[in-house]
């Protein structure tokens, strides 16, 4: 393989994990757009436009994209796939958050 080849193999590689360590799929959300205006739902980053969600509605990330440098997330809601919103404007829990219980205090006898 030439090393031009090499080279464009290797880029091919490394865009299509491009964006994938931040990925948060599953995440539990809620919709902050600081604008003030209805979060656009799209059919597909940066596409048409199919709804609008308002501030606080809760969410799940299905998936996520980077395109044009800008992450955008596919989500659900009450179990049904809404489409894609900018993820700028999810405000997510981590899943290691929800995953962590209160620590617990040792138990003493009664006396």
């Amino acid at each position: 393989m030439s090393r031009r080849r090499r080279g464009v193999a290797a880029f091919l590689v490394a865009a299509t994990f491009a964006g994938t360590a931040d990925t948060v799929i599953g995440a539990d959300c809620v919709v902050a757009d600081p604008t003030g205006t209805p979060l656009n739902v799209r059919v597909k980053p940066e596409g048409r436009v199919l709804s609008a969600l308002g501030n606080g509605m809760a969410v799940e990330t299905l998936d996520e994209r980077t395109l044009g440098g800008k992450r955008w997330a596919k989500v659900a809601a009450n179990g049904a796939v809404l489409g894609w919103v900018f993820a700028a404007y999810l405000d997510c829990a981590a899943i290691d958050d929800a995953r962590k219980s209160a620590p617990m205090k040792p138990r003493t006898p009664p006396q």
